[in-house]
């Protein structure tokens, strides 16, 4: 059985980056690694509580690396919550506050059908805005999100508190 206790050792922290006051969780070293990255998968597989899952969407950009290894061992379709601009084809958008400013993230309008059994992952839980946006795109598109699988959470964030009543599992909590 995979241990989150070596996923917490491999975790890097970065003291000011990207800006001063902010440790940066870097997630690097579990990527490098094919056992722990292995282990991390297996994990955020373990979010989709044995239900057959459609499809697993991710967040740009790390959310990309994890959620798209899920959907080869789930066997599901990937798709992509990208930033504005960077998707090619018609898309609904959602915006969405940052500490300075406002965001915005874009979703294929064809990429779930109604009904569709949804994983959501991403790499980080931080203040909720991003995966919060994201459940907004996918509620839009009538999906069925049957979990939030996070590799790390920032708990003192209260990011969690923004995504509802979803299911929301996270592999390492950081309080």
């Amino acid at each position: 059985m995979p241990s989150a206790d070596s996923l917490r050792a491999a975790i890097r922290d970065v003291v000011d980056f990207p800006k001063p006051g902010i440790v940066f969780k870097d997630i690097t070293p579990i990527l490098a690694d094919g056992a722990l990255f292995h282990d991390a998968i297996t994990l955020l597989c373990e979010a989709a509580g044995g239900r057959k899952i459609d499809k697993v969407v991710g967040i740009d950009a790390r959310g990309f690396i994890f959620a798209a290894a899920v959907a080869d061992r789930l066997g599901a379709g990937f798709v992509p919550v990208r930033k504005k601009g960077k998707l090619p084809w018609k898309t609904r958008q959602v915006a969405y506050s940052l500490e300075y400013g406002e965001s915005v993230v874009e979703l294929h309008d064809d990429a779930v059908s109604p009904g569709e059994t949804v994983l959501l992952v991403d790499d980080l839980l931080a203040t909720g805005g991003t995966a919060g946006a994201a459940l907004e795109l996918l509620d839009g598109l009538g999906a069925n999100v049957v979990g939030v699988a996070f590799l790390i959470e920032l708990a003192f964030l209260g990011g969690r508190e923004k995504l509802g009543d979803h299911r929301i599992e996270s592999i390492l909590i950081f309080d």
